[in-house]
């Protein structure tokens, strides 16, 4: 085992979670934990359920381990250089100062260890490059489909920080989805799990979650696969809308809602191979290739590939 590891923190619109991970990106599994913080969670319930992982990571270090530091990643938007955030999906917590909260349970735990907060579209890009299928390209958009859609962009071999990449939040054309921050057409409005969820349901399909649509789907439900073309649809046109903007040869799509279907990012690379530019038409669609602990993987890498970060320190 490696004798140093970094604690990671990755926060979303479900549950917080947190382990400690190794040089190689393994998280070590007695280290991993998880809270709820959605629904009815109060702020003060958001702070027990982040600090309760927090400790849960620490207290399973090994005796011969070091920390080197932290890596927060979080559902944004974010405001890097305050060290807050507003979740889209976590109206409880506005311009809430999460990397505080870590950083004086780290220091009571630990001392002085540097903490890297960031938004979870930064972390997810810099795991499809360090491990996963897109390993090492310099131009890239990293996406997760799930409860939402984010984003992050490897430009240049450098990361884009702050909220850029922030794709689910991008306008489309053609479909209206359910009301999000007050608007019913951006990506994430549409194309979400929950909301595909809800959409399928308003046509007459009668599952509750992804993976209701994701049987219905295998099983050849008519109403399930039109949601699933909807959802390649938007997807692929976010992409080709954020790629003639900056220069990008791969994108490496992951989450758990991009398993919906295991045609789904076929059907994705097919919308952007269509678009009428070269240079966008030519992006390579690829699955990210990530395990399911891919958040906590780019949560900490934020400290092990810290040197492609290219905002704050």
């Amino acid at each position: 085992m490696a004798n140093e590891l970094v604690l990671a923190l990755d926060l979303g619109g479900t549950k917080v979670e947190a382990a400690l991970v190794d040089p190689d990106g393994v998280v070590l599994d007695a280290s991993r934990s998880r809270a709820p913080t959605g629904g009815d969670s109060s702020p003060a319930d958001l702070d027990a359920a982040v600090l309760a992982v927090v400790d849960h990571a620490l207290s399973h270090a090994p005796s011969n381990a070091t920390i080197i530091g932290a890596g927060i990643a979080a559902a944004g938007p974010i405001d890097e250089r305050a060290g807050t955030l507003s979740p889209i999906n976590i109206p409880q917590w506005r311009d809430y100062p999460l990397r505080t909260l870590v950083s004086e349970r780290v220091r009571d735990t630990l001392g002085d260890t540097p903490v890297h907060f960031h938004r979870d579209g930064v972390a997810i890009v810099l795991a499809a490059h360090w491990l996963g299928n897109a390993a090492g390209t310099s131009n890239l958009l990293g996406m997760v489909i799930s409860t939402g859609i984010g984003g992050g962009f490897i430009s240049g071999g450098r990361v884009l920080a702050g909220n850029s990449g922030h794709i689910g939040q991008i306008q489309i054309s053609g479909f209206t989805g359910e009301l999000s921050i007050g608007s019913r057409t951006t990506l994430e409005s549409v194309a979400s799990g929950p909301h595909t969820v809800a959409w399928a349901n308003t046509q007459g399909w009668s599952g509750h979650t992804g993976e209701d649509l994701a049987r219905s789907y295998r099983n050849g439900d008519p109403i399930a696969r039109r949601a699933v073309v909807r959802v390649s649809e938007a997807v692929g046109q976010a992409i080709c809308s954020a790629c003639a903007l900056v220069e990008t040869d791969v994108v490496a799509i992951g989450g758990g809602f991009s398993r919906v279907a295991t045609d789904l990012v076929p059907m994705i690379a097919q919308v952007v191979s269509s678009h009428p530019l070269e240079y966008v038409s030519r992006v390579h669609v690829v699955d990210a290739g990530l395990p399911e602990t891919a958040p906590l993987t780019g949560a900490a890498a934020l400290v092990y590939r810290r040197d492609l970060v290219g905002l704050q320190p």
